[in-house]
């Protein structure tokens, strides 16, 4: 059984209480979606485990009902995967000699369970994590804890991160990494394990990170790390950014709002990471190809980043005379690749641990190709394991469905596109420096883009009681309208989709009747007078338009319900106006409807299991 899931892991060994830092941390991992949350601690050499289905705000009213002590424990927050939402199967899982949270899935735990189960042993839970519990409780009779838990996971497939403690060894965490993201934490006299730098952030700001087969041992006042042969290695520690700014909602209602209201100074600060405005120039240097030498560039991504491939393609077959491949991750990695020592093969991914995009890297690096991530978490597992790594400079996003990341990765992608182009010569240094300069009127024209927030509130109503909804654009619009209808079905849970406007008429316009909301993506470019001939197909058909354009004189038709206006720009770069109003769509329709807008149901924001 796979699903695609993110729970959370924190654990903390200290010299005084962790109960309320734990509470604290799990708080930090809310933005990933999940269903119930626990803790346990070790008092008296006892293991004292509290859970509940829900919020963790639930959980932290248990505790001020009950107070948990102890100087060392570990918390989780889950997304049901074996097992429905409930306490019983809620993390962490415990015997009477050892506690367990646990991110990932078992896959061979029926197997597993089936062999304790003739030992006579007893299973509470439905979930493939408790198999972990007993395996581990069993090879404590005979071993120490590092042994028992190595000959438990030689037993274990799948992909997990774990958090353990021991009833009898009160001053230990250990945590073990394989598939799933797993980091530890440095502060004075206190040590930390979390499945999120972002959760030990408050902490600290020193961290070093597991990588597949690795475990670690924690102490208040030490952590050891082992390989997959229990052999000890050396970790690179990584200083985080202290900016604490975006873990704070400010004056606006939701992160998800703040985020795209942060996105002109977010593209602004990616421009000017990238952009030598003085030399007209693009400072991306180390290729691992020389840029003449590259004979197909290959994007990969999931969900929203699949979508900024989508768009890269559009700029590279324009620009450069490069041939492009696009291809999902979880595709990419089970097809009978061709690979080839002179493409270039680009990763996308806003956490940098998304589980399939991670594998198809491990894919590439294994053929001995050359590879390169845009990640906005350049710790993350995907850039460290890339051999070119061009971050997007959002930062923090906590809205689980991506904004001002989405634009980022729009901007690095474009930006290497010119660069390549440039040193390639497929562009002449006039169009060069042109283009550069354009770039820099897109962060004051997206803070127009906003204004048209009031107008796009009354589209929002629009959907309320419609069936479905589509969007329709045609060439690099076209990846929008696949966004845009992403955005709403992943906020809101309402029906959407996103089609290239020029194949209505091979089945799509079937579902075109009285009413339904259809969005139509025109921006002035070569595109234009078809896309207007596909919007009237559609109001042929009684579909309810809502226009998104940049040309500045009106498209006059009474059946147009709405017309939202974004500034003109030069036509590859429409794409980073278009996007605007349909984040705002979505958001607002989902506020209409009551959604848990920043935390939508059954998503999380960093998918680390396949």
């Amino acid at each position: 059984k796979k699903e695609k899931i993110m729970c959370g892991i924190i654990g903390i060994a200290s010299n005084k209480p962790v109960s309320i830092n734990i509470i604290n941390s799990l708080k930090k991992l809310e933005y990933r979606g999940y269903d119930s949350a626990g803790l346990a601690t070790l008092t008296k050499n006892n293991i004292n485990e509290k859970k509940c289905s829900g919020r963790v705000d639930e959980l932290e009213k248990i505790l001020f009902k009950t107070p948990s002590d102890g100087n060392i424990g570990i918390g989780h927050v889950r997304w049901a995967t074996h097992g429905v939402p409930n306490v019983i199967n809620a993390h962490p899982h415990s015997s009477d000699q050892v506690s367990v949270v646990h991110n990932g899935i078992i896959e061979n735990s029926d197997e597993i369970k089936k062999e304790l189960e003739l030992k006579e042993l007893k299973f509470k839970s439905q979930t493939d994590t408790e198999v972990i519990t007993l395996l581990i409780t069993e090879a404590l009779k005979e071993n120490e804890p590092l042994d028992a838990v190595f000959k438990t996971l030689q037993k274990l497939k799948g992909s997990f991160a774990l958090g353990i403690i021991f009833k009898n060894f009160s001053d230990i965490i250990i945590g073990a990494r394989r598939g799933s993201p797993l980091a530890v934490g440095y502060s004075k006299e206190e040590n930390y394990l979390g499945s999120d730098s972002y959760a030990l952030k408050s902490m600290t700001n020193k961290i070093s990170y597991l990588d597949d087969g690795e475990l670690c041992v924690l102490t208040k006042d030490n952590i050891s790390f082992y390989d997959d042969d229990l052999k000890k290695v050396n970790k690179k520690i990584y200083s985080m950014s202290e900016d604490e700014s975006t873990t704070d909602k400010g004056a606006y209602k939701h992160f998800m709002l703040k985020e795209i209201y942060e996105q002109p100074i977010t593209v602004k600060n990616c421009i000017n990471e990238y952009i030598d405005s003085l030399k007209k120039n693009i400072n991306i240097f180390n290729f691992p190809i020389e840029a003449n030498k590259i004979n197909k560039i290959i994007l990969i991504g999931c969900g929203t980043a699949y979508h900024s491939c989508l768009v890269a393609k559009y700029w590279f077959e324009e620009l450069t005379s490069i041939d492009v491949e696009i291809d999902i991750a979880s595709e990419f990695r089970y097809r009978k690749l061709k690979f080839n020592s002179n493409n270039l093969y680009i990763f996308v991914s806003q956490s940098g641990e998304t589980a399939d995009t991670a594998a198809a890297l491990d894919i590439c690096k294994k053929n001995n190709v050359k590879t390169c991530s845009i990640v906005n978490v350049i710790e993350s597992t995907i850039a460290r394991n890339s051999d070119w790594v061009l971050p997007i400079h959002a930062g923090t996003e906590i809205g689980v469905a991506s904004t001002k990341a989405f634009l980022g990765q729009l901007m690095v992608l474009y930006i290497l596109c010119l660069k390549i182009a440039s040193i390639r010569k497929d562009i002449n240094q006039s169009t060069y420096e042109k283009n550069i300069k354009n770039l820099n009127s897109i962060p004051e024209a997206i803070r127009k883009c906003l204004n048209t927030e009031s107008n796009v509130q009354l589209m929002a109503k629009e959907f309320l009681h419609a069936k479905g909804s589509m969007f329709l654009g045609r060439g690099s619009s076209f990846p929008i309208a696949l966004e845009g209808a992403l955005k709403l079905k992943e906020l809101s849970y309402l029906h959407a989709e996103g089609y290239p406007a020029g194949e209505m008429k091979h089945g799509p316009l079937a579902l075109i009747e009285e009413g339904l909301p259809v969005i139509i993506l025109a921006p002035k470019d070569k595109y234009f007078q078809k896309t207007l001939s596909n919007m009237q197909e559609v109001i042929a058909r009684g579909g309810k338009i809502l226009l998104i354009t940049d040309i500045k004189k009106e498209v006059i038709n009474e059946n147009i319900r709405f017309g939202v206006r974004v500034p003109y720009i030069d036509n590859s770069l429409s794409p980073f106006l278009t996007t605007i109003p349909l984040q705002l769509l979505a958001y607002h329709v989902a506020l209409l409807k009551n959604c848990d807008i920043d935390k939508p149901r059954n998503l999380a924001k960093s998918v680390t299991v396949e």
